[in-house]
């Protein structure tokens, strides 16, 4: 079983890009971590901004599984909604409705979606 814990249980807010470092280093250790919509502020949910992006390739980088669960990715626009399903079967960053599937694939069990 892998080592994964909720963003939120780390104590770790995402308001800006100057976060995302605390955030690898409050997960250091960790396989992955499960963010949840509330968990980012509405500019990271706004991919003109950039911020989505840069957390990606830090969590990239650090070798970081993070689940996102945006119950309607829709609700973001159709640019979201698109990078939403282009990362439905992503080695390591997923988008998925239900938590309880964003934990069963962070934790390795089975083939979750």
């Amino acid at each position: 079983m892998r080592d994964v814990a909720a963003v939120s249980d780390l104590g770790v807010a995402l308001r800006a890009a100057a976060d995302i470092p605390g955030l690898i280093g409050a997960a250091w250790g960790l396989d992955g971590v499960l963010l949840r919509e509330a968990d980012l502020v509405p500019a990271f949910l706004d991919l003109r901004t950039g911020l989505l992006g840069e957390l990606f390739q830090k969590c990239a980088t650090y070798r970081l599984a993070v689940a996102f669960v945006v119950p309607d990715p829709a609700a973001h626009g159709e640019r979201f909604t698109e990078l939403a399903r282009e990362h439905v079967a992503h080695p390591q960053i997923r988008f998925f409705r239900e938590e309880g599937v964003a934990w069963a694939w962070l934790k390795g069990e089975g083939t979750a979606r």
